[in-house]
């Protein structure tokens, strides 16, 4: 009998620690982007604006590179497809952009008498917030990571993601200036329910419903890294829904006898 209540306390204590490192990882991350804002932030004067064009353009070819990357991780084009369609018309249907771009225009109006100054010349307040919180949270690592946290209760990849993530605000911060900061808050939000709801649907997810989870969010990657370069205005916002739709269309092409 007590041999059981010290192995239930064990159980208990561990189920703790777990979340703990959790709770911590997530808020890393988002310290981390915040951080990572300030210093760009304070940098961005002394930078020269055909150096942050330069900079803009390199983060563009990268974020592509990590889309194109994690897009390698599907198994099954079809499934990517469907998702896509279904989710791009469900986002066009619901006008996510729109409500993310409101959202970000909202921030302007309230914020934009206070950091007029570190609005970035390349876009207001709005775009800054837009573009980091795209690039933030749908990429490969932020699914991945998220799912990792919630399932198994390590946050390694949280981590590794911070350090990215401080070096990619810094160099954002610098050239869209204050949304860039303002993004962080949505990152928290945004983040930490993708770890609880991973949590709770662990039971449910196979390793080929993660892999075209990581496709599908990378796709939108993809997207968002031809905004940055200024090759296409897509509505990466739009596309959302498809990471939703991705394990349950995996798991009918699973099930169907092809």
């Amino acid at each position: 009998m007590r041999r059981g209540l010290e192995c239930a306390e064990c159980a208990g204590c561990a189920a703790g620690q777990g979340v703990r490192r959790v709770v911590t990882a997530v808020l890393v991350n988002t310290l981390a982007v915040v951080a990572g804002s300030v210093f760009g932030l304070i940098c961005r004067k002394g930078i020269p604006q055909r150096f942050r064009d330069a900079i803009m353009c390199a983060i563009g070819i990268c974020t592509l590179f990590i889309g194109v990357q994690g897009a390698l991780d599907g198994e099954n084009v079809l499934v990517a497809i469907v998702s896509m369609v279904l989710g791009v018309s469900v986002g066009t249907l619901l006008n996510l952009d729109g409500a993310l771009e409101r959202l970000g225009g909202l921030a302007e109006k309230v914020g934009g008498s206070r950091f007029g100054g570190l609005s970035g010349e390349r876009g207001g307040i709005a775009q800054g917030m837009v573009t980091a919180f795209l690039l933030w949270c749908v990429g490969a690592m932020t699914i991945v990571g998220s799912i990792q946290a919630g399932v198994a209760g390590s946050g390694e990849m949280l981590y590794t993601k911070s350090v990215l993530d401080l070096i990619s605000s810094a160099v954002l911060a610098s050239s869209l200036g204050v949304g860039v900061l303002l993004a962080a808050p949505l990152l928290l939000v945004w983040q930490g329910g993708l770890v609880l709801l991973a949590g709770l649907i662990e039971p449910l997810l196979t390793e080929t419903m993660v892999n075209e989870i990581t496709c599908v969010g990378s796709l939108a990657v993809i997207a968002l890294g031809l905004n940055i370069l200024g090759i296409t205005k897509l509505k990466v916002a739009d596309f959302l829904p498809a990471i939703v739709f991705a394990p349950f269309v995996s798991a009918l092409f699973e099930a169907l006898p092809l």
